[in-house]
């Protein structure tokens, strides 16, 4: 669908892209994903075409579109700040694109009219001016405005940044939903890893203009392919000195262990390495508890499911359990 080869971007002397390399298949749901600063949105707006690569190709659909228009190359776009028009109606943002292309006008509000009803605007929002309306309902109809057009691919750049956190997690579910009901490829951007996680077919990891892996989430996460993703990704214990020779594990490689893979009180496992550590505090969130556990000259972070009777506090010991094949190692 979507093919990057060797992409490099420079901004005066400096390479703000190394080579990179994309594909992104039809109806895949392709995340980028990295912290401020990674090339992520550079990559994004060279997709579709506010930059234009020193080197490399950009390719839709087997045809090359490196130098072609912004306009020509059906690619709809949502921006962080969703770049609506405030005074003009919904109804008006959202045919906005349809005018451009000089679609007669009663074919533009019908195709306004379905692709509100399909992103849940009623007929009384179309008529309200865009500043009238909630930050999730502008989210809608920029996505409206993105795929009224009909585009080949729906690429956006951190559209949930700007909402508070109960309503992305809200729209981020209404969003994945969306875009598997219109069966549109999608690439977006965030910093977010949980957002990646809950949203993605794949994710790219951006690292200073490089690209650390492409995977499915369950491969960035328990499969991460260096040190930078398994420390981006989540959360995770970097593996200290005591711990390391305890289970005869290699001292010149760096080790780390996800926080749901240590165990407490658990029976032990074939091959496991039982350790002592004492409980120094704990946080309680419901579904599950998190315990800082002395052990062995460092703490542990671990979450236990909550079960509502195995429960642990400040100063008791437990038997920590961490296996072997749990344990992602980098280096030489």
């Amino acid at each position: 669908m979507i093919d990057l080869k060797d992409i490099v971007v420079k901004f005066g002397d400096f390479e703000a892209l190394h080579k990179i390399s994309v594909h992104v298949n039809e109806g895949e749901f392709f995340t980028f994903l990295g912290p401020s600063g990674c090339g992520k949105t550079t990559t994004l707006r060279t997709v579709t075409g506010f930059i234009e690569p020193v080197s490399g190709t950009v390719s839709m659909q087997g045809k090359d579109i490196t130098h072609v228009p912004i306009e020509k190359r059906q690619i709809g776009i949502v921006f962080q700040s969703y770049a609506l028009f405030p005074t003009m109606t919904v109804h008006d943002n959202i045919e906005f694109g349809l005018k451009i292309k000089k679609i007669p006008k009663p074919d533009r509000d019908r195709k306004v009219a379905e692709i509100a009803r399909k992103v849940d605007l009623s007929d009384e929002q179309l008529k309200k001016a865009v500043a009238q309306l909630s930050g999730g309902q502008q989210q809608r109809v920029a996505i409206a405005r993105a795929l009224v057009t009909e585009p080949a691919i729906i690429c956006m750049d951190e559209p949930l940044s700007n909402l508070d956190a109960k309503l992305r997690v809200q729209l981020r579910n209404e969003l994945k939903k969306m875009q598997r009901d219109f069966g549109i490829t999608c690439i977006y951007v965030t910093h977010d890893q949980e957002e990646a996680l809950t949203l993605s077919d794949r994710i790219a990891v951006f690292n200073k203009g490089y690209i650390e892996q492409i995977g499915t989430p369950n491969e960035v996460y328990n499969h991460s392919a260096s040190e930078f993703v398994a420390n981006f990704i989540g959360d995770i214990n970097p593996v200290g000195e005591g711990i390391v020779r305890k289970m005869g594990l290699d001292g010149k490689k760096h080790h780390f262990i996800r926080l749901e893979r240590v165990v407490v009180n658990q029976p032990v496992r074939e091959g496991e390495c039982r350790l002592r550590g004492v409980i120094r505090s704990m946080e309680y969130y419901g579904l599950y508890i998190k315990y800082y556990i002395d052990c062995l000259g460092q703490t542990l972070k671990v979450i236990e499911k909550n079960d509502g009777i195995n429960i642990y506090y400040e100063g008791q010991e437990v038997d920590v359990g961490i296996h072997p094949m749990d344990m992602m190692s980098y280096g030489a």
